[in-house]
């Protein structure tokens, strides 16, 4: 799941989502309806970080992934830097 940042002010809600905390600074959005996760933002930070599967327009030149979650499964077009594997114990 790749991920975009925004900041909070320029973005425009199509309906509102819902809201949850994950961690003691850290807040999720969710559709309402369906549950999907629509995005992150963490308390007091300009930006809202959004994934990209839950955009109306992935066309943009200012859509330069910020982050993804499950290496394993990210695009091949994508080129950020991550840690290194894990080993095993």
């Amino acid at each position: 799941m790749w991920r975009v940042a925004f900041d909070r002010d320029a973005l425009t809600w199509t309906g509102e989502p819902a809201w949850f905390a994950t961690w003691p600074t850290l807040q999720r959005a969710f559709c309402p309806k369906c549950g999907s996760h629509l995005a992150s933002a963490a308390d007091g930070a300009p930006t809202i970080s959004l994934t990209g599967a839950g955009l109306d327009d992935r066309t943009g030149a200012d859509l330069v992934p910020c982050g993804h979650s499950f290496r394993d499964l990210a695009p091949t077009w994508m080129s950020i830097t991550l840690a290194p594997e894990p080993q095993p114990r």
